[in-house]
């Protein structure tokens, strides 16, 4: 079965084509780094996370950029309340951002652009659009003509006399100057500067670009005028996805995306998540009261991603259990493998039914929670052989058929970024212990299966550091102190 994406561009499910064969290029819409991230980030950066993973997994070369809104009235007001600066907050808060997705255990994007690091690109777009009668300069500012773009709504749906309202975004929110507008749908590119506030040299005078220019600057810049998967909240859709579209096409005459994928948004205790209902929880302070990243993730993964989640106390406690027992499966090889004869990483190859079954579920617009039925189910049938070895001596299954689902667990359980790093932490004296270092051996396995080379020489490198020499051969990979 072919992987098949709903595209909310032409609101039904496609068959996944991309533009260059084998490579995705990949662009989510990421934070404006002016406080810590919240629920809803969490889910949007696990889903998008987890598209990455699996498209590297089923063979795909996957170049994927996330932005980093660092100018912007939120982030400048939290500067003036500071008294510091905005550079000061934005580097702060990606600081935290980082330090927040790496305990969710959310691999880094290939590149982070920063809007203000991408003024020149910024500025020859509005240059280009300018030329091309979709722009218009307006005492210092510069505005989109929306209607001289025919196919503006065709992401949203909505037509031009219900946009008027947020059309013009984030960055007309203090200041909107209505006036100097042909028309109230348009919107803007470029701000004249205001007193007190960061601005740029450009052909307009001082200023700053406007929000949704910026992420149509950055996507050329780093990954060319049609990239394949465009994502993003869906909150995001109108203006500012529609707004991207407007912009990038205008000025190139080709599409922006492929494929536009959004996630639903999260709601806490049945309630839209906001700091006036008192429901506002951020990743560290969830993590920071003892909920376990793990859990985490499979209660964003066990909701299809485009439907909303509730966050309750409830569901995190259910989660939390299912991750133990998905845990006690994946520390199976690590607990009885010794015992049970296993060589080290001779496993069968995974090519095998569980797999089979996993691509052919997820393939379905990313079914994240139908993978995971397979996982449990791999989880369960050695939870189930542990409990008989314990009591009896010996398993029901054929030993090297436990090696084989063990190590199919731990390689789909990779591809949703669901790992066991905190593995039972036995020979200490000598740096890493043997769990350790056969966990790193199935993640760099994962890695080689699904074409990620640089992933698994970077597992072999880090272990050459730490003073295990990997050999590999055709009955898999075996280890060594040096």
């Amino acid at each position: 079965m072919t992987l098949t994406l709903y595209n909310t561009l032409t609101r039904r499910q496609e068959a996944f084509e991309t533009v260059e064969p084998g490579k995705v290029k990949m662009y989510y819409c990421g934070v404006t780094v002016y406080d810590y991230c919240h629920l809803g980030h969490a889910r949007a950066c696990i889903v998008w996370d987890v598209v990455r993973r699996y498209l590297q997994f089923i063979g795909y070369e996957v170049r994927y950029v996330q932005n980093f809104t660092d100018i912007d009235d939120k982030i400048l007001n939290r500067a003036r309340q500071e008294n510091s600066s905005m550079e000061a907050v934005a580097d702060r808060f990606i600081k935290a951002y980082f330090e927040d997705m790496a305990r969710l255990n959310i691999k880094e994007a290939d590149e982070y652009p920063r809007a203000t690091h991408t003024m020149n690109g910024i500025q020859r777009l509005i240059h280009e659009l300018e030329n091309k009668g979709f722009a218009y300069p307006a005492d210092g500012d510069v505005y989109y003509a929306v209607r001289q773009f025919s196919d503006y709504g065709k992401l949203s749906g909505r037509k031009l006399e219900d946009s008027q309202a947020g059309a013009s975004g984030r960055v007309d929110v203090e200041d909107p100057e209505y006036q100097k507008k042909r028309d109230q749908v348009d919107f803007a590119l470029w701000k004249a500067a205001k007193p007190g506030e960061p601005a740029w040299k450009s052909p307009w005078g001082q200023g700053r670009p406007g929000w949704h220019i910026e992420c149509s600057a950055m996507v050329r810049d780093r990954l060319g005028e049609t990239i394949d998967i465009h994502t993003g909240g869906e909150d995001l859709i109108f203006p500012h996805h529609e707004n991207e579209i407007a912009q990038s096409e205008a000025a190139s005459g080709k599409p922006l995306a492929r494929y536009w994928l959004h996630n639903g948004m999260v709601k806490v205790d049945g309630e839209k998540m906001s700091k006036s209902l008192g429901n506002f929880i951020t990743i560290r302070e969830l993590l920071d009261r003892g909920v376990e990243p793990m859990a985490v993730r499979l209660l964003v993964l066990t909701a299809q991603y485009r439907t909303p989640i509730d966050f309750t106390d409830e569901a995190i406690a259910d989660k939390t259990n299912a991750w133990h027992t998905l845990k006690e499966g994946l520390l199976f090889g690590y607990q009885y493998g010794k015992q049970l004869g296993w060589g080290m990483g001779n496993g069968k190859e995974n090519t095998n039914p569980y797999i089979q079954r996993f691509r052919e579920v997820v393939n379905d617009d990313f079914n994240f929670p139908g993978g995971l039925a397979v996982l449990f189910e791999l989880a369960k049938q050695l939870q189930r052989e542990g409990n008989i070895f314990v009591h009896e001596g010996k398993t029901k299954t054929a030993p090297d058929e436990l090696q084989h689902q063990w190590q199919t667990l731990v390689t789909l359980a990779g591809v949703l970024g669901l790992e066991a790093k905190m593995l039972e932490a036995t020979d200490k004296c000598h740096g890493l212990s043997d769990a350790e270092i056969e966990a790193q051996i199935q993640q760099r396995q994962a890695a080689r299966q699904s074409k990620n080379f640089a992933e698994s020489d970077r597992i072999r490198d880090e272990l050459q550091a730490q003073g295990i020499t990997l050999i590999d051969s055709r009955d898999g990979t075996r280890w060594h102190r040096n």
